[in-house]
């Protein structure tokens, strides 16, 4: 195990003693969720894109996955994973960090903390793998684009491309937040309305930094053969530029979306996603090093004993390890 994997069981261990020693607070203020944004539908909005035949853009993209090593009512152990992938023509290059956090608090409480650490820990990652982009590439992150403050990216992201004049890019899997003037879901009636191939809706909402939304929001549809459409944030120094052409800046994206494994989400991105997986076995041997860790400083009776009043119908359905049953949605 790494140098910086035993830094964190040092941590493990300090925030477990001291939980078993005064306990945690029960109080928790929590960051709002993103407010729903109510729009008007507009079919002038609608533009088609164009495939290009060729693209000779550098694609990047990050994620970040989070896995239960051990859980209780008030405490949890969980590996991250983050993770980046690039793709230029047909040549895939990706790499991962690994660390284990423990957060103390009830299981709402633990979900936002680790949303907070994971929202960073892609920051850095991207920020890291900055110096092999240039201008014009693409950067794609997985969700909106918030940043700065509690679980948003990290704004030295959004500088950094900003100045190096790389295409910074937030697409999202979902967006439940998108309705329109009748509550319904945005995307899905966008979809209903637009013509057959390949389109953007632009804009949805314009950006407004002063409440940390950094890009204006669109809906794009980049494979012909997929039913999927999804909201696209562009970040604002793009779409703000004098000459920025939308459906331009979008297109290329079309050349990195037709693999069928993706179901008409970006292949880098869905790369970034698969990277960030781990493997039951290593998941097994890193639950075995954090047990040995809490043994050695005579911590584990204790909370195992907490585990056990937590885990019960978990145990009932044959999950054995907390990994078994979850990925991120139970903490």
């Amino acid at each position: 195990m790494g140098g910086d994997l035993q830094i964190d069981l040092i941590e493990m261990k300090k925030i477990l003693r001291s939980y078993i020693e005064k306990g945690c607070l029960v109080n928790f203020n929590e960051p709002r969720d993103e407010p729903s944004t109510v729009i008007r539908l507009e079919k002038s909005k609608i533009s088609r894109l164009v495939g290009a035949k060729s693209c000779t853009s550098h694609f990047f993209a990050v994620d970040c996955s989070t896995r239960t090593l051990k859980r209780a009512n008030n405490w949890g152990i969980y590996l991250l994973r983050v993770t980046y992938a690039t793709v230029k023509n047909r040549t895939v290059d990706w790499g991962f960090e690994e660390s284990i956090r423990t957060v103390k608090g009830a299981s709402y409480v633990r979900r936002k903390i680790l949303q907070e650490i994971r929202l960073q820990l892609e920051s850095q990652m991207a920020l890291n793998v900055l110096h092999k982009a240039n201008t014009d590439d693409y950067v794609l992150l997985d969700g909106a684009s918030y940043f700065g403050g509690e679980r948003k990216f990290n704004v030295m992201l959004y500088d950094e491309c900003e100045k190096r004049r790389i295409k910074l890019l937030a697409i999202s899997k979902q967006s439940p937040t998108l309705r329109d003037d009748k509550g319904r879901d945005f995307i899905a009636k966008t979809h209903a309305i637009a013509p057959q191939g390949c389109w953007v809706y632009f804009p949805v909402k314009r950006s407004d930094i002063h409440n940390h939304l950094y890009g204006d929001i669109s809906i794009v549809k980049l494979c012909e053969d997929s039913p999927r459409a999804f909201r696209c944030d562009i970040m604002s120094y793009l779409s703000h530029a004098q000459c920025c052409d939308v459906p331009a800046l979008l297109s290329p994206l079309m050349t990195i979306s037709e693999d069928p494994r993706c179901l008409g989400y970006p292949v880098v991105l869905w790369l970034a996603h698969d990277f960030s997986g781990v493997s039951a076995a290593k998941l097994l041997q890193y639950h075995v090093q954090v047990e040995d860790t809490l043994k050695d400083a005579g911590l584990l009776d204790v909370l195992r004993q907490e585990e056990l009043s937590c885990n019960f119908t978990d145990e009932l359905h044959g999950a054995r390890y907390a990994f078994n049953m979850e990925w991120i949605d139970r903490v």
